[in-house]
């Protein structure tokens, strides 16, 4: 797996994962499966304009984030917004899905972390941690 962050408030993360496209793909887009590695999504769905929300507790915090897709390519990439209830900024979650054989190489750029409260919380050091636990319960789901 590769991470790689710059100072402008964006981590790119690569991970191959041992599975074909279509599997990874529904693992990023069915709410059941997105439950057993994600996050607790009530509904989800793979369509523009779909919103969705959760929250998070971490540390004695509530996060409420909230969730827009913007961009959906079947079995190639799906993009949403990410934004937090009562706080400011906006972000983006891009997934991109690049077949590698019978394996998956899966990017996922999350930019606009800049735009979010300067508070240690909100650090791009927790978002790159974050999204390395998030690939690696990805990855038991796939296996």
């Amino acid at each position: 797996m590769k991470t790689k962050s710059d100072v402008t408030g964006t981590v790119v993360m690569e991970r191959t994962f041992n599975a074909p496209v279509a599997r990874v793909w529904r693992a990023l887009t069915d709410a059941d499966e997105m439950r057993q590695w994600y996050f607790d999504l009530k509904e989800f769905k793979p369509e523009v304009g779909f919103e969705f929300e959760f929250v998070v507790e971490h540390e004695g915090n509530t996060y409420h984030h909230l969730c827009k897709v913007t961009e959906v390519i079947p079995q190639q990439k799906i993009a949403y917004t990410w934004r937090y209830k009562r706080e400011p900024g906006d972000s983006l979650v891009t997934f991109e899905l690049l077949p590698d054989g019978d394996k998956t190489k899966l990017r996922l750029t999350h930019e606009g972390l800049e735009t979010f409260p300067k508070t240690p919380a909100y650090a791009q050091k927790n978002f790159e941690a974050g999204w390395k636990g998030i690939a690696s319960e990805l990855e038991k789901v796939l296996q």
